[in-house]
């Protein structure tokens, strides 16, 4: 009896019904020892499963994921369209330990990464500022920063909320760690944190992170000799001469930037581009660049979507002016109206990072408080699909990925 070849498609154009599990089943099924195979510009960036398992059709079934099943001459026609086409092929070959940073104590607003992963059903550990002091880091392939304060600012709250319970909290649990590993104060703990989380990407981890986290990382890294702290954080004032003392050879994206040090301004710098973004309203958009699927791998990968338009975002950080960018990072989606970077990415050592920035891609504004953003209501979002791109970086064949 003749044994005919056949396989499972997973579209990931506008005939997805539901565009963020697909990325769960995919996970799933390298757990399960499937052969997967991400097909980079085809349809979206679909995914191709070497296998008509019936127990994998159940499971996009039940999570309500369009598929298509195929043959071995439709497979035989797909690479034949990949190989004339701006298209590539990855093979997705392990699965990669993810971990999220974040704290113990509940906090007044989501995580939109979390918030991902929870609905694809991918798994992940959380980590916070013990775990990483404790060398855990290298437990990972991929780690995420979402609203995070590596200054000692702690996110800039205390003109607004210094009164708040949960303000209270986060400060008395920084104290408290800080104190524990005898550290001066808040802002050496972070630092050092900071300086573990430079040091895990450069030693091959892959970072992705976004809203307030990309910046205040690389603010702490600059500062990392001088006091930019005044005084409702550390009792004291800044330096006075703090800008020129920064060293911005130690950060990882800002080329230079001026740290805004008033407690009153909720901004952290002016490479921040959230009030020109915000002028524009909320029905303006940024748009994913497109790149060469055979030469420019990972930033193909980190772009996958079926929408090129995307619509904005706001959060802390919600974009960095492009002027304000090392030479070696590459933009991978811009507001164009106000010359900002949404979404960028480098190597760095052995690692990467790439930073997305904007609080929750499906909220525009979210405010303190308020309830998370259900995602079965977004299932084809395009700008959460940015965000689950990103974990399959570490599954990649890395002798095949090229920056």
């Amino acid at each position: 009896m003749l044994f005919v070849l056949s396989y499972i498609l997973i579209p990931m154009d506008e005939s997805q019904t539901d565009h963020l599990r697909a990325y769960g089943v995919v996970y799933w099924a390298i757990s399960r020892g499937y052969e997967v195979e991400w097909l980079l510009n085809f349809r979206g960036g679909s995914f191709l499963i070497y296998s008509n398992s019936e127990e994998v059709k159940r499971r996009l079934v039940s999570r309500g994921v369009y598929y298509e099943t195929l043959g071995e001459s439709d497979r035989l026609e797909i690479e034949g369209i990949i190989e004339k086409s701006n298209m590539s092929k990855v093979k997705l070959q392990s699965l990669p330990k993810l971990a999220v940073y974040a704290p113990k104590y509940s906090e007044p607003w989501d995580d939109a990464v979390r918030l991902a992963l929870d609905y694809a059903e991918i798994p992940y550990d959380l980590i916070w500022d013990e775990e990483i002091l404790q060398g855990k880091l290298k437990n990972y392939d991929w780690v995420h920063l979402h609203h995070e304060d590596f200054t000692g600012m702690f996110g800039k709250f205390w003109a607004g909320y210094s009164n708040a319970p949960w303000y209270i909290q986060m400060v008395k649990t920084s104290e408290n760690v800080a104190k524990k590993y005898k550290f001066k104060g808040v802002r050496e703990l972070k630092l050092e944190v900071a300086k573990r989380i430079k040091e895990f990407v450069s030693n091959g981890g892959y970072l992705f992170a976004m809203c307030s986290a990309p910046i205040t990382l690389d603010i702490a890294l600059a500062a990392e000799n001088v006091d930019i702290l005044d005084v409702p954080f550390d009792g004291d004032p800044v330096d006075p001469n703090y800008q020129e003392k920064l060293d911005f050879s130690k950060t990882l994206f800002l080329k230079y930037a001026k740290v805004i040090t008033n407690p009153y301004i909720y901004e952290h710098t002016d490479a921040d581009a959230t009030r020109d973004i915000a002028s524009l309203g909320e029905n303006s958009y940024f748009y994913l660049y497109e790149f060469s699927a055979k030469i420019d791998e990972i930033p193909t990968m980190l772009t996958q979507n079926h929408t090129r338009a995307i619509k904005e975002f706001l959060g802390q950080d919600s974009g960095v002016y492009k002027d304000k960018l090392k030479n070696y990072v590459v933009v991978l989606a811009e507001n164009t109206r106000v010359n900002a970077a949404k979404y960028i990415f480098a190597p760095y050592g052995k690692g990467f990072f790439s930073f997305y920035f904007g609080h929750d891609p499906e909220d525009y504004q979210h405010f303190v408080g308020e309830p998370p953003t259900d995602l079965s209501k977004h299932k084809n979002s395009p700008s959460y699909r940015i965000i689950l791109n990103n974990i399959f970086l570490p599954s990649a064949q890395k002798k095949k990925l090229k920056t």
